[in-house]
């Protein structure tokens, strides 16, 4: 009787505790990240009751939602984000929500530590938005000419073409095209001039009679000097026999146009975001996008045994093993980005396991109610002796 009496007080801490993992299951059902646990009971030897030998994590994912911060991040599939702290300890997570702090770095909003990338040696570093605030100043190399000039026209005139020196100021220069065509047909005696009037670059182009860019005659050199640094730009007219530049056709109006397509001035970033591969992109102008560091991902050999510290954190000997890789490489998920993963809880799950642990709990205070009434019975029994 007595070892029925401990049996069920066992049985009545082993279920409260129990209860204890399902509350903070529910408490957390909207934590980005958080993953519910179970505990595991255990006979102990001699028939002397019970205990909770463990908790386990639940390893299933969390539904994906959108949200409309781009540095929140979720993962499509396996893996873990890498987190490292002021002392240099690692950290992992499934909880995207990160945010740049004050002095550029990707950190995780709730902890404040740094978010880890993989460079292209496979090593771990941190990412520092510094580094890409601003796109130093491209000179321009390349003018390309479009457009139709109709034969017979005396002079052509194309203006308002903009190119940037090596320092990133802006020129507007202006092509005048001089019929030749009494010399050399389809020839063209070209002078461009910049916006002080000085002449930058001379040249004949020629066309063949379908109209297209002659061979050798489709192009000119630009020589300019400005700010003491010295600049060579190409002014294209197309593909020799392609249709994919200037033409001199009949019948069509004259549309000669020129436009660069490289070059710009200093650049601040304007935008940002994280591909499926976990790259982050960033925006400097509609024209002008480049390519950021790559978020890391960290596996293990078994996610059951993996505990939680902190709330929504992996650390400890229980991620020995891991593997550090890139987004979408092997078997490791795919970013979402401007995403974040939520609690992976059912509260159909929970219910039941409340239920359950009522249940449980009701028939072990049950047992020690009864007990009791036999210790009791027993006692009263030896006073008529």
């Amino acid at each position: 009787m007595f070892h029925a009496l401990f049996n069920s007080l066992s049985g009545l801490f082993s279920f409260s505790k129990s209860l204890d993992v399902v509350s903070n299951n529910v408490a957390n059902m909207n934590t980005p990240g958080f993953r519910g646990s179970d505990a595991f009971f255990e006979n102990l030897n001699g028939g002397r009751g019970t205990r909770i030998d463990g908790e386990g994590v639940r390893t299933s994912s969390g539904d994906i939602r959108q949200t409309s911060t781009p540095t929140d991040l979720a993962i499509d599939g396996n893996g873990y984000f890498v987190l490292r702290d002021a002392q240099g300890r690692f950290y992992y997570t499934r909880a995207g929500q990160f945010r740049f702090d004050e002095n550029g770095l990707l950190i995780d909003s709730a902890t404040g530590y740094e978010v880890m990338a993989i460079n292209s040696q496979g090593n771990l570093q941190n990412i520092d938005l510094d580094d890409y605030r601003t796109l130093e100043p491209q000179a321009t190399s390349t003018v390309r000419m479009t457009g139709n000039i109709v034969p017979g026209v005396a002079v052509t005139n194309v203006g308002s073409i903009q190119i940037y020196d090596p320092s990133g100021g802006m020129h507007t220069l202006t092509a005048t095209l001089t019929d030749n065509s009494a010399v050399t047909p389809g020839s063209y005696l070209v002078e461009v001039v910049d916006e002080t009037g000085a002449t930058v670059g001379t040249g004949e182009v020629r066309f063949e009679t379908d109209g297209t860019p002659a061979s050798g005659f489709n192009s000119l050199t630009l020589n300019l000097a400005y700010g003491g640094a010295t600049q060579t730009v190409s002014l294209d007219f197309g593909t020799p026999g392609a249709f994919n530049g200037a033409t001199r056709l009949t019948g069509i109006a004259a549309s000669l146009k020129a436009q660069a397509p490289d070059g710009h001035p200093l650049l601040g970033v304007t935008g940002l975001s994280f591909d499926d591969q976990g790259v982050m992109q960033l925006i400097y102008s509609s024209s002008e996008k480049r390519e950021g560091p790559q978020i890391a991902l960290a596996t293990f050999p078994s996610d059951s045994a993996l505990e939680m510290v902190g709330g929504r954190l992996i650390a400890g000997t229980s991620v020995a093993g891991r593997e550090i890789g890139r987004p979408g490489a092997g078997s490791l998920g795919h970013i979402a980005g401007s995403s974040l993963e939520m609690s992976n809880v059912d509260l159909n799950q929970e219910f039941a396991d409340m239920i359950i642990i009522q249940r449980g709990y009701q028939a072990n205070s049950r047992v020690m109610t009864v007990s009791n009434e036999m210790i009791e019975q027993l006692y009263n029994s030896t006073r008529g002796g």
